[in-house]
């Protein structure tokens, strides 16, 4: 049998624009120009994109998990309209002083990921704009890469020191994991 390959993308300022307020509807939800291609890019190498995301609106109170459902279903159509799937989202409803283990920076969404799919993490590449993104996928040993759309700019400005591989956006980094023999 054939070996599976997997990209995690982050979502918010990776996929689709961030907002400080939140994404709270559908309407808020919007693609980041050629996200949406590099997610059917992937796909048509042979990846299986996988979204990993904090969603602390939940925890908030600014949306239920109904409404991030129809915010995820309208990813999906849209993904789906450009040729691309998103095989999986795993998503942390709590807020930043939760004591969970899901919550990005701490791994526990990527390993529940591995353990449902059955994937080895230090072959994965995860894709974020954020230092928490880039510090979940050390801690498992993936290949942490940070894109500068969203919140990566910023992230690169406060954390000089990062080696991480850095990226324009998605679909620049899509080309380069899909060069990769």
């Amino acid at each position: 049998m054939q070996k599976k390959h997997y990209v995690l993308l982050d979502r918010d300022g990776v996929i689709n624009h961030d907002s400080d307020a939140f994404i709270k509807s559908p309407d808020e939800w919007l693609p980041i120009e050629g996200s949406l291609e590099a997610i059917a890019l992937l796909n048509a190498h042979g990846y299986q994109v996988i979204v990993v995301t904090n969603q602390s609106g939940v925890a908030r109170g600014l949306f239920d998990e109904s409404m991030l459902d129809q915010i995820h279903a309208k990813m999906h159509r849209l993904v789906s309209e450009h040729g691309g799937q998103i095989s999986a989202i795993y998503f942390c409803p709590h807020g930043a002083d939760s004591a969970c283990e899901c919550r990005k920076p701490k791994a526990g969404l990527l390993k529940t990921f591995a353990a449902d799919f059955d994937a080895d993490l230090t072959t994965i590449a995860v894709i974020g704009d954020s230092l928490r993104d880039l510090q979940a996928a050390e801690q498992v040993g993936a290949i942490p890469i940070l894109v500068k759309t969203g919140k990566g700019q910023k992230t690169l400005l406060n954390n000089p020191q990062l080696t991480f591989l850095v990226f324009e956006n998605l679909y620049d980094a899509a080309k380069h994991i899909i060069s990769r023999p």
